[in-house]
């Protein structure tokens, strides 16, 4: 159910009726009509722009559009009110047993707020894709409870969603991590060892170097590197990619697929790749002109083999082959999201880190031109998060040698929080993650106070229950509800009616930050309720010597929780029954 598609159908079936009896012309696009909250609520509980965008192709006063629109709704027992403000607007007001009514739903559908949007389409998310040459750091935290709450909401709006992670196991990172870890097994044989600039001297590879040095005994020590490196890459590789899965576990996180970079290489899908879009004309011979700006001394103009991106939308033409022969780093990538595409998905989003900007357009480009402009990619960009303790900036003792590491962040203060507060700003945004406020007990920490919310109406279940109130949810869904009437009441099934539009406009624009702020929102509407009980007893949860009536009242926050339950599912966060 979702009120919003209800009543924007009901305005639609009013303007075919209004064109039927000629008082506005037939054949008018309302694909662009919409019906949505009102700025603000003492305006009304909902607002269409009907009138305001029919009014030029109908060639008339929105005015007057709405104010015969207004007359046609108003037969509609669930309209109590539609009224036209400014030059067209209408706003309008719906009968209390409406929200009683949504109230009703939300306990008899175990799936309020789930959508068919998605239709079943193929949506790849690739998130995280750390380098598997050290355990996960706290920028990378953010992209998985980011990644990973994408995926869900996705899912949860009707996409066949498949979490991906994108192994960066065949460049010259992975000969470092070998190296470094060949540093560590005959420093496990009790070798003095020293870790040159550009290895990797993180304590998290001392285990590493004893787990090889356990595998092999003492058949390296003192070979020369063609004898170990590729051994030891393969090794060091599956090692860290299991340290790397360990953390994403911590925070909850499961990948669906694991696809290895090195697969790509001796296969023939970068040539494949690339020659699908020689195919079509897009890959030719070519000198760049000079970067912009200045110009380094050792820049000569070359001639290199060079990938059209250009014509689908990329400032500059991009090379994907060096002078050598040997391919760009953008090759394998082209490659990559050749591979996605001949999998049968028609949607892809890549989770990146912000330092990622200058790849998005060239990224865009080859997905269009490889999918005939047919697949759509989304790039999110993931801005930076900076550690604070007490108000100030605060550097954790880094047991990877070099960096603060996922499992610092979730030892500290637990996987729910952590996700949540990585989600309490929109993904392109700086993100602020103070220790402290994120564990303190207030309105101002969103985790605590939406958390508190779930609590507090599992206690008022509990007491209702041992006071001998059947609190089953099938129970409630059956309740007289028609005196759910006072503003403080209805203002908290209003905004249990906004979930389900809420869900598929965060799905649409692929910003799962909405749901942790709809879900404070209405958390906010529950506390506010609450203490309204305070002042005022008819209000109370609790009704004292009347069954019939606590169990009307409490069906609304039963409602309240199961949304808010839904939301932090999406998010990846437990809800609690009691604060601990």
């Amino acid at each position: 159910m979702n009120l919003f598609a209800d009543i924007r159908a009901l305005v639609v079936d009013r303007l075919a009726a209004l064109a039927a009896d000629g008082t506005i012309p037939d054949g008018l696009d309302t694909a662009n009509v919409a019906v949505e909250p009102p700025r603000d609520p003492a305006h009304g509980d909902m607002a269409t722009n009907a009138a305001m965008v029919l009014a030029k192709p109908a060639g008339m006063k929105p005015r007057d559009i709405a104010d015969a629109l207004a007359a046609r709704l108003a037969d509609d027992p669930r309209i109590a009110l539609a009224e036209v403000a400014g030059p067209g607007f209408l706003n309008i007001r719906l009968a209390d047993g409406v929200w009683q009514d949504l109230v009703r739903q939300v306990l008899r559908d175990d799936s309020y707020g789930r959508s068919d949007m998605g239709a079943g389409e193929k949506v790849n998310v690739e998130f995280v894709s750390v380098n598997p040459t050290g355990p996960m750091h706290l920028g990378h935290v953010r992209n998985a409870a980011f990644g990973d709450a994408l995926a869900s909401l996705l899912d949860y709006a009707g996409h066949e969603v498949t979490r991906e992670y994108y192994i960066n196991d065949g460049g010259a990172q992975v000969d470092v991590l070998a190296r470094s870890v060949y540093l560590r097994y005959l420093e496990a044989h009790g070798r003095e060892v020293r870790f040159e600039d550009g290895t990797y001297p993180g304590d998290y590879l001392v285990a590493v170097g004893e787990a090889l040095k356990a595998e092999v005994g003492d058949a390296y020590v003192d070979q020369n590197e063609d004898v170990w490196l590729k051994h030891v890459r393969e090794f060091s590789t599956d090692r860290m990619m299991q340290v790397i899965k360990d953390d994403l576990a911590a925070l909850g996180v499961v990948m669906d697929n694991y696809f290895s970079e090195k697969s790509l290489y001796g296969t023939g899908k970068i040539e494949g790749a690339i020659e699908s879009l020689r195919d079509k004309g897009l890959i030719y011979k070519g000198t760049l002109e000079p970067p912009k700006g200045k110009v380094p001394e050792d820049w000569e103009p070359r001639e290199q083999t060079l990938f059209r991106s250009t014509a689908h939308g990329d400032d500059v033409d991009r090379p994907i082959m060096k002078s050598d022969g040997t391919w760009t780093y953008f090759a394998p990538d082209i490659a990559y999201h050749h591979d996605k595409l001949e999998r049968g998905f028609t949607q892809l989003i890549d989770v990146l880190g912000a330092d990622h900007g200058g790849y998005v357009k060239r990224m865009k480009a080859a997905v269009s031109a490889m999918s005939d402009g047919q697949v759509p990619l989304d790039v999110k960009l993931i801005q930076l998060v900076k550690l604070y303790k007490n108000g100030e900036p605060f550097k954790m003792s880094k047991r990877a040698g070099t960096f603060v590491t996922l499992a610092d962040v979730v030892d500290m203060v637990g996987p729910d929080v952590t996700r949540f507060h990585m989600l309490t700003r929109k993904n392109d945004a700086p993100l602020d993650f103070d220790f402290d406020k994120v564990t303190e007990q207030s309105k101002d920490n969103p985790v605590f106070y939406v958390q508190y919310a779930h609590a507090r109406v599992q206690s008022v279940l509990r007491k209702a229950a041992e006071e001998g109130i059947d609190t089953e949810t099938a129970t409630l869904a059956e309740v007289d509800l028609s005196g759910l009437t006072h503003e403080s009441e209805l203002a908290l099934a209003k905004k249990l009616a906004e979930w389900p539009r809420l869900v598929e406009i965060a799905a649409r624009t692929h910003e799962p930050h909405r749901v942790a702020f709809y879900l404070y929102e209405l958390a906010s509407e529950l506390h506010a309720l609450w203490n309204k009980g305070n002042e005022d007893h008819s209000l109370r949860f609790l009704q004292e010597g009347d069954a019939a009536a606590t169990q009307a009242k409490i069906a609304l926050p039963r409602a309240a929780a199961i949304v808010i339950s839904a939301g932090l599912g999406i998010l990846g966060v437990t809800p609690v029954d009691e604060m601990r």
